[in-house]
């Protein structure tokens, strides 16, 4: 009897899909906007990729950026909102992954490549037909067996991704880290107390690709309102994103968008990392265990911010690539 119960305890943990995290913060980097923006400002070496522009069916394009490794085994990287090569985290996975001969591609979302895009449409959460474009890509170009690596916004486009439809059969797993798996209540987090500094960094950056599509914006259907006055995303989303992209609101855009509701139908092996203290998101963003599918598995931290993540004894050390790193050789990826 004492057996069976044993034996049903262990079946018990086994299948616990949330896990506490092993990330524990540099002692005096505790703070989540410390993590959050050091991790941000603290920029590595330029790393060495190859540049490719994929022309699109709606005479759009994508910029890739190719590691230094070519393998049929290949990690496809999703940066963030507004992110690029230009981004701290893109350089340091991207100079990982030449160390260590993985054999990585960092898709820049449509106008984040440095050139705005040439349609007034652009990326957003929810988008995943660019990404299966590039699937398809990678695929005809001798790539089997690919891994999906999305930060923050990218993450929640792999996260949806990998639930919404069957995926290819090319893909053999996925990591997101730092997911605002609820859109509107990050909107609204995000709208508050310290975290207004890094909206309004954000909404900077987009009204200012706004401006740059003036000529487009003139020549729409729709008249959209003055930019300027968009004091946060739940506007923004509403006077732009939304009527851009084809959802009828803001609202209906975060609630078609918003990768919570697509965790139950991941199929293969997915890693989330998510940290406690984020300042981009609440507590209402997290997953029970009953919204997972029994591929995923969350990873919680107390600590680590936005896309953070640094630890170390006495010198900052970052974590996050090595955790990326073990995840993929438990799925015998590399």
């Amino acid at each position: 009897m004492q057996a069976s119960q044993k034996s049903q305890k262990i079946q018990s943990v086994e299948s616990n899909r949330i896990q506490k995290s092993t990330f524990k913060p540099l002692f005096y980097l505790s703070n989540p906007h410390l993590q959050t923006i050091l991790s941000n400002i603290v920029h590595p070496p330029f790393p060495t990729v190859t540049a490719q522009r994929l022309e699109l069916e709606d005479g759009d394009f994508l910029d890739l950026l190719w590691s230094e490794t070519r393998a049929p085994q290949t990690l496809l990287i999703l940066h963030g909102l507004e992110g690029s090569i230009r981004s701290a985290y893109a350089k340091r996975i991207l100079n990982y992954c030449n160390r260590h001969k993985i054999a990585a591609i960092l898709m820049h979302f449509r106008g984040c490549g440095g050139e705005p895009n040439r349609l007034l449409r652009g990326y957003h959460s929810g988008e995943t037909g660019d990404l299966r474009f590039v699937i398809e890509h990678l695929k005809s170009s001798g790539i089997s067996d690919i891994a999906l690596l999305g930060y923050s916004l990218g993450g929640n486009v792999t996260l949806k991704y990998m639930g919404e439809a069957k995926t290819d059969a090319a893909i053999r797993c996925a990591i997101a880290v730092s997911v605002p798996m609820r859109l509107d209540i990050c909107a609204d987090t995000m709208d508050l107390g310290f975290a207004r500094i890094y909206q309004r960094t954000l909404l900077g950056r987009l009204i200012k690709k706004i401006h740059l599509k003036r000529e487009l914006i003139d020549r729409h259907d729709r008249i959209f309102p003055d930019p300027r006055k968009m004091h946060n995303f739940r506007l923004f989303d509403d006077a732009f994103t939304a009527p851009i992209h084809g959802f009828d609101s803001a609202e209906d855009y975060y609630q078609k968008c918003s990768s919570k509701q697509f965790l139950r139908g991941i199929d293969k092996p997915t890693l989330i990392i998510q940290s406690r203290d984020d300042p981009f998101m609440s507590a209402g963003v997290l997953p029970a265990e009953n919204e997972l599918s029994n591929a995923v598995t969350l990873e919680l931290s107390k600590r680590g911010g936005h896309v953070g993540f640094i630890g170390g004894r006495l010198w900052p050390e970052f974590w996050l690539e090595k955790r990326f790193h073990n995840f993929l050789i438990e799925q015998r990826f590399v």
